[in-house]
């Protein structure tokens, strides 16, 4: 009689850091936990930020569990499965890794565990960790809890190619076909291109029960527009008041956060619908916190807020241009336009003349018009009535994502902006970051739109960088 190999799966400090409820995601297994896994947590747990946060989360799981029984015996999890703290016991085998680094200590731990007998998989999001373990004959996985592929994670709209007549009509025929054959979301794009010329094309929104209303690019007071399809749609969600989360995202240069700002300048500034512009951006992941850069806390958020002082230089340019060039871009709109009369153009351009004036981000401020925060004094906040943007959010983990939406407080509206293919966090990939986990779970909801950009619009230099670097 064959005796089946009881399933263990050890975790890797990182795994807990984060998602201190992984615990609970392995079934009927026994779950595992290096006694040096808890030394870490341990240095860990004093830390102001969300890595501090998670540990002392898991630290907090693992004293309610040891309450139920001996953790070094194994105490039963919900789940069907139990949780163990592992010590190296025993005969120690040998390793070619030097056993005075904690994570080669984690690893000799599962080997220890394999040598006795068990069924182990090491789960590690340490890609260096999980290399050492395949080295070591140890079956090895990353912590995902959904897995997301590149080629299959939610875009937000759908493209066909279609004879350039279908463009003509109020409700092409190919809108009909396409709603039998794709079970379109609620807020999801179709985008109608001619075969010959894709540059002639037309935008539907899907508005449920298979309808679709066409898109226009929006109106604003200022000599800005979409340049693509693209971040027409975007324009199109976050224009629209009833849509209170929006996720863009799509490579640099593609125009994510300087749409994302432009939106949130015209509803604060001409709508009066929010009260202010919120700005923040994580901090951790690309390095040390703000603590560690000179100046007060004003100049410390100049420095890492310089994307948005750099799109907010280029919208304050194209609105505040040259009196003459303002006019001759206002003539071709008005020629373009249906036939007014000469007196209306002109209290036009002088009514556009007086609201097109736009102040500089210090001023915004000063105004209490715009507000620059750092992601870590969010936390526990409720934030009413105001437009609020999220850069980088492809660095942040599902938890603190979920942090964040949840601050978002009546009439409020949050825009979580970023890059899913350009992540600097050590632990989080493509699946695993909380922008694209939003994008997915939020999929479908009335009060939620996503667009993935695909077009760099930023400069031809930019857009050969993103192909050939």
């Amino acid at each position: 009689m064959v005796v089946k190999k009881k399933k263990m799966y050890v975790l890797d400090t990182n795994v807990l850091v984060h998602d201190p409820k992984a615990l609970f995601d392995f079934g009927d297994a026994i779950v595992g936990i290096p006694a040096i896994v808890l030394e870490e947590l341990d240095r860990f747990k004093k830390e102001g930020t969300d890595k501090g946060r998670n540990t002392r989360e898991s630290i907090r799981l693992l004293d309610d569990l040891r309450s139920q029984g001996s953790l070094a015996e194994g105490v039963a999890l919900p789940s069907g499965g139990e949780i163990r703290v592992l010590f190296i016991t025993g005969k120690i085998p040998e390793t070619p890794f030097k056993m005075n680094e904690e994570d080669n200590e984690i690893l000799l731990t599962v080997l220890v565990q394999k040598n006795a007998g068990y069924d182990v998989s090491f789960i590690s999001k340490d890609l260096n960790a999980r290399v050492k373990a395949a080295a070591l004959d140890i079956p090895t996985e990353d912590y995902i809890k959904e897995h997301i592929t590149e080629s299959e994670f939610y875009h937000g709209w759908v493209r066909e190619s279609v004879p350039s007549i279908q463009l003509k009509t109020d409700s092409p025929k190919v809108l009909s076909d396409l709603a039998k054959e794709h079970d379109f979301v609620r807020h999801e794009f179709v985008l109608l291109e001619s075969q010959n010329n894709p540059f002639n094309y037309r935008v539907f929104r899907s508005i449920g029960d298979k309808g679709f209303r066409p898109v226009q690019h929006p109106s604003l007071q200022w000599p800005l527009h979409a340049r693509n399809a693209q971040q027409a749609m975007a324009l199109d969600v976050l224009m629209d008041d009833a849509i209170q989360l929006v996720t863009l995202l799509g490579p640099a240069g593609t125009g994510k956060t300087f749409l994302a700002l432009l939106a949130g300048l015209h509803k604060v500034l001409v709508e009066d619908q929010y009260e202010r512009i919120l700005i923040s951006r994580p901090i951790v992941p690309l390095g040390r916190d703000i603590g560690y850069l000179p100046g007060d806390i004003k100049e410390k958020l100049h420095s890492w807020m310089m994307p948005i002082y750099d799109n907010m230089d280029f919208i304050v340019n194209s609105i505040n241009m040259p009196e003459e060039t303002y006019e001759m871009r206002l003539r071709k709109r008005a020629e373009a336009a249906a036939p007014t009369s000469h007196h209306k153009r002109k209290g036009q351009q002088k009514n556009e003349r007086r609201e097109r004036k736009m102040l500089s981000v210090g001023d915004l401020v000063k105004a209490d018009k715009m507000s620059l925060e750092a992601i870590t004094y969010m936390r526990g906040r409720s934030i009413p009535y105001q437009f609020i943007i999220i850069d980088e959010a492809q660095n942040l983990t599902p938890h603190e994502v979920k942090t964040l939406v949840s601050r978002v407080g009546e009439g409020s509206k949050i825009i979580l902006a970023g890059d899913p293919y350009q992540i600097d966090s050590p632990y989080l990939d493509f699946s695993s970051n909380g922008l694209v986990v939003a994008s997915e779970r939020f999929k479908g909801q009335s009060i939620f739109a996503s667009v993935f950009l695909e077009t760099s619009e930023r400069s031809e230099l930019s857009k050969l960088a993103g192909q050939l670097l």
